[in-house]
């Protein structure tokens, strides 16, 4: 095991087997597991008869993923950087799906890279800080509501399953984790460059919490221009990003390029 990593790895039997039987694998999912560490939940997906492809970047673990599964035509192991890995070279095949124990450090980059290729999956089932994952699943106006929400509710439906104590990994961390299951939606601007763009927007709304969301927006728009369509929309000039709704957030953006100011993906 590699602190470096930053992996806590599942080690408790117990909670393998509820995570798993959360996941649900059926013989005709194809299952993308984000760092599966021993392989001893992979091991219970396996089990159902899923096609499952473990992306683990510590090339000792893969290695020994390897040869646990040495045999098991349906398991594959890709040795890379689940940021870099290409999640349309998993081809065709049943329903497509994600499972992961994501190491605390990079779930925020992990969960946007999964909300731009949300069209790829049917769902996901993702272990993460339970502060991250109320973040995830915040309402607006809550006080957590902020860039991960506003992704989190174009792409899905977010629901909380159940919390894992620190004393289920090793080594132990110092905060409680949750199981988070992600169900992919159509995404409510039109895909393609629209949903591209709209990512940017969100980024610049909620890049500063503290301030205006009118201020947010000058990296991307004048100060007229934002003003003309806080009116157009019947928004306060004080309004903050995290107070907005999705839709509302869409119908500013919207506004602003209706106005011929063009947005551009900051991914």
């Amino acid at each position: 095991m590699r602190a470096r990593l930053g992996q806590n790895l599942l080690v408790a039997p117990a909670w393998q087997r509820r995570v798993a039987e959360a996941v649900a694998a059926q013989p005709d999912d194809l299952i993308l597991e984000i760092g599966g560490g021993r392989g001893d939940v992979s091991a219970r997906l396996a089990a159902a008869g899923c096609r499952l492809v473990i992306v683990e970047l510590d090339p000792a673990l893969a290695a020994a993923l390897r040869r646990r599964f040495a045999g098991q035509a349906r398991v594959e192991v890709v040795a890379q950087d689940i940021l870099e890995f290409d999640f349309a070279a998993l081809g065709e095949g049943g329903r497509r799906r994600v499972f992961g124990n994501l190491p605390y450090y990079i779930t925020s980059p992990i969960l946007f890279r999964l909300f731009a290729a949300a069209a790829l999956f049917s769902d996901a089932t993702l272990m993460m800080q339970k502060e991250v994952a109320a973040r995830v699943a915040a309402p607006p106006g809550s006080r957590d509501f902020g860039l991960l929400s506003a992704m989190a509710q174009l792409h899905a439906r977010a629901r909380k399953l159940f919390d894992v104590p620190p004393g289920a990994f090793r080594p132990v961390p110092q905060v409680t984790s949750t199981l988070l299951r992600l169900e992919f939606t159509a995404p409510l601007a039109a895909p393609g460059a629209e949903t591209a763009a709209f990512h940017g927007f969100l980024r610049a709304a909620f890049a500063h919490k503290r301030k205006r969301l009118s201020a947010n927006l000058r990296a991307l728009a004048p100060p007229p221009a934002i003003a003309a369509a806080f009116e157009r929309l019947g928004l306060a000039p004080e309004t903050r990003a995290e107070q907005c709704g999705v839709e509302a957030l869409l119908a500013l953006f919207r506004a602003l390029a209706a106005a011929g100011e063009t947005v551009h993906p900051l991914e």
